[in-house]
C-alpha cells in the first residue's frame, strides 16, 4: 500500500465523478449538492429562463435563499428539455456522466428520456438517482407533491399540533432527509459500480422519508394501538420533554432515562423523585408528565433563559434556548462551528451568507462556493461535449439554451 499524503484527500472522495442535476427545489438539488460537497463536479440543468427554485424568497438579483443552500459549487447549463435538440444534448451529457439526479414523476422522466432504461441505453453503468413525493409504485406514484404533504401524511403534523390544529413543521425536514437518503444510496451505487461495473436506479421519496423519520410513533401505534393524541411540544414517551417559559424567553428540556432524570431531580431540589415509585421508568414518568412538567415550568419561570440553560447544562441535563431566526447566526456555538459562511454570487461585490454542509472531515476541508447564475456555464459545457460555437449560437437563437 502506498503512503497516503494529506494532499490525496484535498479534492474529496468523489473527485472525477460527474453529476448531471435535472432536479428542482430541495430534495434533488440538495442531494446533488451533497455529492458536490464530496468533490463531484455537478452540472445543474434548468430551463432557459431559470428553474423555479431560483426565485423562491429572493435575496440577490432575484435569486433565492434556497439556491444558496442547494446550488452551491455547481455549474449551470440552460436547456429546454422539450426542444427537439435536447435529446441529443442529453445523450452527450449522459455519455460523460457518472450520475444523473432528477426529481420528477416516473411518467415525466420517461417522456423526457430521463428514465433509467433510456439512460442505461446511452451509458450502461450510469446511476440514476430520483426523488418522488409518494414513491415509484402505487396509485399515487405519478402525483406531484412537496415536503408539507409528506409531513401531514406521516402523522407528524397531527402529533405536533393540537387536537383542533395539526401543525406542519416550518423546516422542510422531509426534503432534506430525502436528499440525504438519495446521496447515501448514490454512494452505495457508486461502490457497487466500481466493483461490478454496472449502474442502477436509486429511488427515494418524500413520503418514505417522512414515515422513516416518524417511524417510532408509527411502529408503536401498529404494535400497541396506543392511539396517542397531540399535546403540542410536550413529549409523551418520557418526561420532562417540553418548552418552558423563562423570565425573558423560553427553553426546552429533553430528559430520557433514569440517569438524566436523577440529575434533573437534583437541579429542581427534588432528590426524593429518584426513589418515588411514580418516576422509576420513562413509561411511568410519561404517565405523570403533566405533574413533572408543571414543576419544571414553575422552576424556569423564575430564571432568565441563559441562567436556566447554564444550570441544566452544568448538571448534564440536555437543554437549550428557543432562538428567534434573528438570533441563530449570532449564537456563539453557531459562530464557533462556522456553520454560516459568506460566499460570492456573480462577482466579488455580491456577498451572501450560506449554510455549509454540517459535516466535517479530519483530512478534507471543502471550500463553500456560491451558486451559479442562469446558464453561466452553458457554452463551456456544450463546447466540452463536442458542439461548435456556431451550433451553440443557433441554440441561443432558437431558445434551446
Amino acid at each position: 500500500m502506498k503512503d497516503i499524503e494529506l494532499s490525496d484527500f484535498s479534492q474529496g472522495a468523489l473527485k472525477g465523478i460527474r453529476v448531471i442535476d435535472f432536479s428542482r427545489y430541495i430534495a434533488g438539488p440538495y442531494c446533488a449538492a451533497l455529492l458536490g460537497y464530496l468533490g463531484a463536479e455537478v452540472i445543474r440543468v434548468e430551463k432557459p429562463t431559470g428553474g423555479e427554485d431560483r426565485f423562491v424568497t429572493p435575496i440577490h438579483d432575484g435569486s433565492s435563499s434556497l439556491l444558496f443552500m442547494t446550488g452551491f459549487g455547481k455549474k449551470a447549463l440552460t436547456l429546454d428539455l422539450k426542444a427537439v435538440e435536447a435529446k441529443e444534448i442529453i445523450k452527450r451529457l449522459v455519455t460523460t456522466a457518472d450520475i444523473v439526479v432528477a426529481n420528477m414523476p416516473p411518467k415525466v422522466l420517461k417522456k423526457l428520456g430521463l428514465d433509467y432504461e433510456s439512460l442505461k441505453s446511452i451509458k450502461r453503468d450510469i446511476i440514476l438517482t430520483t426523488q418522488t413525493c409518494f414513491g415509484h409504485e402505487g396509485p399515487w406514484s405519478d402525483f406531484n407533491g412537496f415536503d408539507g404533504i409528506a409531513q401531514v401524511m406521516s402523522g407528524s403534523a397531527f402529533m405536533s399540533g393540537t387536537e383542533d390544529e395539526p401543525r406542519r413543521c416550518a423546516t422542510p425536514y422531509v426534503d432534506y432527509t430525502t436528499a440525504i437518503f438519495g446521496a447515501f444510496g448514490t454512494l452505495a451505487a457508486l461502490r457497487q459500480r466500481d466493483e461490478f461495473g454496472a449502474g442502477q436506479h436509486v429511488q427515494a421519496s418524500l413520503l418514505g422519508s417522512a414515515i422513516g423519520a416518524f417511524s417510532g410513533a408509527i411502529i408503536e401505534q401498529e404494535a400497541l394501538k396506543t392511539n396517542r393524541r397531540p399535546e403540542g411540544n410536550r413529549g409523551q414517551t418520557s418526561a420532562p420533554t417540553n418548552i418552558f417559559k423563562t423570565l425573558d424567553g423560553s427553553i426546552i428540556t429533553q430528559v430520557v432515562g433514569n440517569g438524566l432524570f436523577g440529575r434533573l431531580a437534583v437541579v429542581l431540589g427534588k432528590p426524593e423523585w429518584e426513589t418515588d415509585k411514580r418516576f422509576q421508568t420513562d413509561v411511568l414518568r410519561a404517565e405523570h408528565r403533566h405533574f413533572i412538567c408543571d414543576v419544571v415550568s414553575d422552576w424556569a419561570a423564575d430564571l432568565r433563559t441563559d441562567e436556566a440553560v447554564q444550570i441544566l447544562s452544568a448538571a448534564g441535563v440536555p437543554s437549550g434556548p428557543v432562538l428567534g431566526i434573528s438570533e441563530v447566526a449570532n449564537h456563539p456555538q453557531v459562530e464557533a462551528m462556522n456553520f454560516l459562511q459568506n460566499v460570492e454570487y456573480a462577482s466579488s461585490k455580491n456577498i451572501s451568507p450560506a449554510v455549509r454542509v454540517p459535516l466535517d472531515f479530519s483530512n478534507y476541508a471543502p471550500v463553500l462556493e456560491g451558486p451559479p447564475q442562469i446558464g453561466e456555464h452553458s457554452e463551456e459545457t456544450l463546447l466540452e461535449i463536442g458542439y461548435t460555437c456556431l451550433e451553440i449560437e443557433n441554440f441561443k437563437i432558437n431558445g434551446v439554451i
